[in-house]
């Protein structure tokens, strides 16, 4: 019997054990691969880079042989009549009058393959052209969405470990505040102070609960916004392990203050290269309109008549035909028409131009601002941090003054204040410096 029992309790415990589920944990480069594999925008841009290439196939087969086969079947009712003089066949018979003759049989099948091959045609090498220069715009949309993607998960990731650490600071200073109401509210009992000071920092308590449940909600959020950008189901649970500090100095790089900037490489420059590309491509397609365009085929046939329908019988006979053509189409005159959408398709091509141009200025003075932010950032973290100990320093000071009666519970407050925004400030200096990182990396790169 105890053995029964003791094997059920194994039983039950390993049933429970593989019942639970592990929760995933992510670092920031772990988040960034989960999203650019399963964010719904890359996975949608990826079926976009697939149909590029399947357009581009596409294309290409039109310049390949071409191979149709068809059957055909025609039972007649009634026959169309056509007229003919009566002497045509009786030499006796009334030239005036009119023969009707029908013409036929009953019943007709034709089968029939024709094999056709494009032998010149300067839209097809256009064509052709255009289809590549396709494929590389799919290619550079889906990097410029997996760049996207990057830096919107840096941010979201950031302003999770920004709701941690706020949290863990708002609770620290409850705490504290929490223990000096204790300790007032017993002075107070005592009629050594007022009951203005108990009222104060009840004042302020009610505010750090306040910024305390906002926080909190905000984090869970931030949070969502990262399982979202991750394809994660919102209900799932999941861990971040990076901490907000090591994050920020990791991404403190001065060597990227002083790495040159080469516009050519950035995925907005290389887009408006692919426009003007294809606007290049437009032209040579309106001046290959004025191309001649040449092909052949090759028809292999049977087809059998019959007034009964015998299709199917051994006896019945079939006649092939076969037969080889070859088509050319020569544009002759078309009264300008051509020559007018080759010169709007050059006005696009020139104004393709001007845009590339445009993207290139705004490209480098998004460089520039973009450096100037991520160097802003570094030098405000490190005034953040000085003047977060020196507010530290004061309310310290305020504390204890405030404990033995040299300072009133307003100048505790002001001091508290500042602490609190001292902290936020010294936080968000962090996260600027991530963010800041972020975008010049994503225009660099």
């Amino acid at each position: 019997m105890k053995i029964k029992i003791t094997v059920f309790l194994f039983l039950l415990s390993t049933i429970q054990v593989f019942s639970q589920t592990e929760t995933a944990s992510f670092t920031l480069k772990q988040a960034i691969e989960q999203a650019q594999k399963n964010n719904y925008s890359v996975i949608n841009a990826n079926r976009d880079l697939e149909l590029a290439k399947q357009k581009k196939w596409e294309t290409t087969t039109m310049g390949l042989p071409q191979l149709n086969g068809s059957v055909n079947y025609q039972n007649t009712f009634e026959f169309t009549k056509q007229g003919a003089a009566a002497n045509a066949f009786n030499p006796m018979a009334n030239p005036n009058d009119i023969m009707l003759l029908a013409f036929g049989t009953k019943h007709v099948a034709i089968g029939n393959l024709t094999l056709s091959q494009l032998i010149f045609d300067g839209s097809y090498l256009v064509g052709l052209q255009s289809a590549k220069t396709y494929l590389k715009i799919s290619e550079n949309a889906k990097e410029k969405t997996n760049q996207e993607i990057k830096e919107i998960v840096i941010n979201s990731y950031g302003n999770v470990l920004l709701a941690d650490e706020s949290i863990l600071i708002i609770n620290k200073n409850k705490t504290v505040l929490e223990k000096i109401l204790s300790d007032t509210k017993e002075i107070y009992k005592n009629g050594l102070i007022e009951e203005e000071t108990i009222e104060q920092l009840q004042i302020t308590l009610n505010s750090v609960n306040n910024a305390l449940e906002n926080v909190t909600k905000q984090r869970v959020i931030a949070l969502n916004m990262v399982k979202l950008l991750l394809g994660i189901n919102l209900e799932e649970p999941i861990i971040l392990t990076e901490k907000l500090n090591d994050l920020t100095q990791n991404n403190i790089d001065l060597q990227l203050l002083i790495s040159e900037f080469n516009v050519t490489e950035n995925i907005d420059y290389k887009i408006g290269k692919n426009v003007e590309e294809s606007k290049q491509l437009l032209v040579k397609l309106e001046k290959s309109k004025g191309l001649p365009s040449l092909g052949a085929q090759v028809n292999f046939g049977y087809n059998a008549f019959s007034n009964d329908f015998s299709f199917m019988n051994a006896t019945q006979k079939w006649s092939n035909f076969s037969n080889v053509g070859v088509g050319l189409n020569v544009p002759i005159f078309s009264s300008g028409g051509r020559n007018s959408r080759v010169q709007q398709a050059k006005i696009d091509l020139e104004k393709s131009r001007t845009q590339l141009t445009e993207t290139e200025q705004k490209l480098k003075l998004q460089y520039q601002k973009a450096k100037s932010d991520y160097e802003y950032s570094i030098n405000q973290y490190n005034n953040a941090q000085a003047n977060l100990k020196l507010a530290e320093r004061i309310e310290a000071k305020q504390q204890i003054k405030f404990k033995e009666g040299l300072s009133s519970s307003f100048d505790f407050a002001e001091a508290q204040k500042q602490l609190y925004s001292a902290q936020q400030e010294a936080l968000q200096a962090m996260l600027e410096i991530i963010n800041k990182k972020a975008t010049l990396e994503k225009l660099v790169n």
